[in-house]
């Protein structure tokens, strides 16, 4: 098997468990009642300054359903670098991709929008890249081999097609994972352009910890999950590369249909990164990916001991603190990639010590790094019970 295949084989969905809720009346707002999320990262303040007007955030997916009626008007037309596998009205097609796309910019619905899911960015288009398919996808296996670069082509797609953001909730941490140097090419293409890159830092924190791409390139910005109590996720990867965490357990978002779902992984997490980097960019779209960075990790809420750790990186997002210091800085360039990769790391490594000691799948940060993350670990659907509702 080559390693371009193993690479690909090991590509996964990273939204971890997605539990189909019951049906919920329209007259109630439930929903609304269980995103504790928002709340957490102090989003009804950062909406008085934007709720994401003007920004396009590219979700490299499974697709999203345009129809739900919390993304109706929202989502523009997608790209689909696949090219098979199940499409509209099929039970194995744009869940997750759906689910992360109503957690960015979902506006819920009804009179006055007062039921179903809010994003962090109610206000923002979303831009679909449809680059992976779902775990029970019949053509699952075929995608993992046959289409193993379409991560790295719609990065650039993406990049040249009016992104503002790219969320990437996916990612490999399998014993085999490794760099691509396509993908890695790729980001820094983005990057160059002024587009913020974040992923998803794993679920693997209970299964080896192992390192994720493309959360791990450099100039990525890494979501770790954190529960409603603040604490780090069980599931949560633990690494040199993280560089936030954000809400990741028990979240409510929207399933292909009308339906919602309840889910947990650094897959939801990475979207609402995505979502607070969307509202920064939109107040101040002339801010380089290197400042948006520093902009979320230096306004963190519960910074660790030291300044950062592997399990939170810099802390808790807040989106609305972030805007608030964004308004005393003057854009600047981004600074370029670091140059000459070592046969071993795609950069220099935390530390020389670090890098004598590291595993040979290792993909050390440079300061401003965070990973390309997660589509790992393992999504369950719970079909059966989705049909019954």
């Amino acid at each position: 098997m080559t390693k371009t295949v193993r690479r690909g084989a090991a590509l996964a969905l990273a939204s971890s468990v997605l539990a189909v809720l019951p049906a919920i009346p329209a007259e109630a707002d439930a929903l609304r009642a269980q995103e504790w999320a928002l709340q957490a990262v102090h989003a009804q303040q950062a909406w008085r300054t934007t709720k994401g007007e003007g920004v396009t955030v590219a979700v490299l997916d499974t697709g999203v359903d345009a129809n739900h009626p919390d993304l109706e008007g929202q989502v523009l037309p997608e790209q689909d670098l696949v090219g098979f596998g199940a499409g509209p009205g099929d039970s194995a097609w744009a869940q997750h991709g759906t689910g992360m796309a109503s957690i960015i910019a979902g506006h819920g619905h009804g009179r006055g929008r007062e039921n179903g899911v809010l994003g962090l960015a109610p206000a923002a288009k979303v831009l679909p890249v449809r680059v992976i398919l779902e775990d029970d996808d019949s053509e699952r296996e075929r995608a993992r081999t046959e289409k193993a670069g379409a991560l790295a082509d719609g990065i650039r797609w993406a990049a040249d097609h009016g992104a503002d953001v790219i969320n990437m909730s996916l990612g490999d941490d399998s014993e085999s994972a490794h760099p691509e140097p396509r993908e890695d090419a790729a980001i820094q293409y983005a990057l160059g352009k002024g587009i913020p890159v974040v992923a998803s830092a794993g679920n693997g924190g209970q299964k080896g910890n192992h390192v994720s791409y493309p959360a791990a390139y450099p100039g990525v910005i890494a979501a770790t999950a954190v529960t409603h109590l603040g604490g780090r996720a069980r599931f949560s990867t633990r690494h040199w590369y993280a560089t936030v965490s954000a809400p990741g357990f028990d979240i409510v978002m929207a399933d292909t249909g009308d339906g919602y779902l309840s889910g947990w992984g650094t897959s939801p997490a990475a979207a609402f990164v995505s979502g607070a980097v969307a509202l920064i960019r939109s107040a101040h779209p002339g801010l380089s990916p290197e400042q948006i960075r520093r902009l979320l990790t230096s306004t963190a809420q519960d910074k660790p001991e030291g300044g950062r750790d592997d399990d939170y990186g810099a802390g808790l997002i807040d989106p609305a603190a972030a805007l608030d210091a964004a308004a005393d800085l003057k854009p600047t360039p981004q600074k370029p990639a670091p140059a000459g990769y070592a046969t071993r790391y795609f950069g220099p490594g935390p530390t020389a010590d670090d890098a004598e000691d590291a595993p040979v799948n290792w993909l050390p940060w440079t300061a401003g790094a965070a990973g390309l993350a997660l589509l790992t670990a393992a999504v369950v659907l719970w079909r059966g019970r989705r049909a019954s509702h």
